[in-house]
């Protein structure tokens, strides 16, 4: 049996040379990252070369409070920021879903949910200071 080469028919077009070599992407990427690397590695050490060192102060006193509103005040304040950063976090998330749910109802209204408990963290944060109000009336501060 012999095997040749299948003739084009003329209405065909022929098929055009190749070029010398395809771009790779791949090198091309492992370029880029490499340059990338070497641009933050200078970058840091710049950075390390012009810093100079830090140096403690000396602490006199010690962090004690003075009375029980000053305890109170200190806890209504981390009250306050845990809540806020807490209800800060749950608003970006619920951005974020919203924002990728590309349409999907069971997306959106988990980002609704997050929403919503943000609005609740605020509203614990504004209402801090009347819960540190209340345990000073209970505690006698």
């Amino acid at each position: 049996m012999r095997l040749t080469a299948r003739r084009r028919p003329r209405h065909e077009p022929q098929p055009r040379s190749a070029p010398s070599r395809p771009p790779d992407h791949r090198r091309i990427r492992r370029r880029l990252v490499a340059r990338l690397a070497a641009a933050t590695a200078a970058g840091v050490l710049i950075l390390l070369l012009i810093s100079t060192p830090a140096q403690a102060a000396t602490v006199h006193e010690a962090a004690l409070a003075g009375s029980v509103d000053a305890v109170l005040t200190n806890v209504r304040n981390w009250i306050m920021g845990i809540l806020a950063g807490l209800a800060t976090v749950f608003l970006t998330i619920g951005g974020v879903r919203y924002v990728m749910a590309a349409g999907d109802p069971g997306e959106v209204q988990k980002a609704k949910i997050a929403f919503k408990s943000a609005g609740i963290g605020y509203a614990l944060a504004a209402l801090a200071p009347l819960v540190v109000t209340v345990l000073q009336g209970i505690v006698g501060g």
